[in-house]
């Protein structure tokens, strides 16, 4: 009789769950047929916007004579009936996932409305082509987009032009100067309907670094900083300023027009591109970092003092290079201390990287 009972109630129990569990599908579903109703009229509008879009950048061609009135015409009855077929379509598969959901009570919605994070570009033609981008899957693309971004890399040897010396008399060692920059740079077309000359801009830390030669180190010696020769044998002697600088170039290149459905862009890729400029800031600091042996024990040194450089960095420089690959070039016109009687002055060589 227990045994009747407990099985009785478990019955009960297991139907009252299924019971349950499929009310809750049921509501699922109805819920999603719902969702996907409201969607089609989203659906709608959504195509009603991008074809006022359209319009208007095909209008804003026409003021700007880009392109004639019967062109104009042409492309608007073209664009409205993508846009009807876009309804027509989209409204298809929307019934398609409704049907779907009734007779089997499931379906994944792939309709593609979420957001999006993206490293790198996904395509030269993409309105979102920087480093890093977050947003809609399917932003509307501008007509113009003038302005653009992208990371700038550098690095390459490092050295000084002393006054009344050549660089072959250098006072510190060619292969062991090095200097790096990391910035973010803008660029901006300059004209309106044409692409030869942009205006690259940003801001950027440079790291200039000098290993003076002849077991020699700098010292401030409170009027003026000089190379002095270290009373111990030096394994490394390595003076590095810092700085932050906001470049600008001019750029110049040759460039390709492509239209596309609604916009337009100006594509250098496979271009010669030249930058002619120049860059201003501040000096974040200056150090030394010096290692020796000591009583057979190894010593490392890190000196962190002002060394009477100069505050104001200023200087010019220039690039040319090949798709995202240059040569480039600095010259600090400051001189590197302030009150030292022989001028000198940072020169810097190497390639330089601009990753959009």
């Amino acid at each position: 009789m227990k045994l009747i009972t407990i099985t009785i109630a478990l019955s009960l129990w297991l139907f009252a769950v299924m019971y349950a569990q499929a009310q809750e599908v049921d509501h699922d579903t109805q819920t999603s047929i719902e969702q996907l109703t409201e969607l089609k009229e989203k659906i709608i509008q959504e195509e009603k916007e991008a074809l006022k879009r359209g319009v208007e950048n095909i209008n804003a061609r026409l003021e700007n004579e880009a392109i004639t009135e019967t062109e104009a015409e042409t492309l608007k009855q073209a664009a409205a009936e993508k846009h009807a077929l876009n309804i027509e379509n989209r409204l298809a598969i929307i019934d398609n996932k409704v049907a779907l959901l009734k007779r089997n009570g499931n379906v994944e919605d792939d309709e593609d409305n979420g957001m999006v994070i993206r490293i790198g570009s996904s395509g030269k033609d993409n309105e979102n082509d920087n480093v890093l981008y977050i947003g809609p899957k399917n932003k509307q693309r501008k007509y113009d987009r003038r302005t653009t971004s992208d990371l700038v890399l550098a690095f390459g040897l490092n050295n000084v032009i002393t006054e009344g010396e050549s660089m072959q008399d250098s006072d510190f060692k060619v292969a062991g100067s090095r200097f790096a920059e990391i910035g973010w740079a803008w660029k901006t077309r300059v004209f309106q309907n044409t692409n030869w000359l942009r205006v690259k801009y940003g801001v950027s830390f440079q790291f200039n670094s000098l290993k003076p030669t002849d077991n020699r180190f700098y010292v401030d010696t409170g009027e003026q900083t000089e190379l002095q020769t270290y009373p111990l044998n030096l394994d490394k002697s390595k003076f590095r300023m810092d700085n932050l600088v906001v470049p600008i170039h001019f750029e110049f290149g040759p460039s390709k027009k492509e239209e596309h459905d609604g916009y337009f862009r100006y594509n250098t890729e496979n271009q010669i591109k030249v930058g002619l400029g120049g860059y201003a800031g501040i000096n974040l600091g200056a150090r030394q970092k010096l290692k020796f042996e000591e009583e057979g024990e190894d010593q490392k040194l890190k000196l962190k003092s002002d060394y009477n450089t100069n505050n104001f960095i200023y200087g010019l420089s220039g690039y040319i290079g090949w798709q995202g690959v240059a040569v480039y070039a600095k010259y600090d016109l400051n001189t590197i201390f302030k009150n030292n009687p022989i001028e000198q002055r940072n020169v810097s060589l190497g390639l330089r990287f601009d990753i959009d």
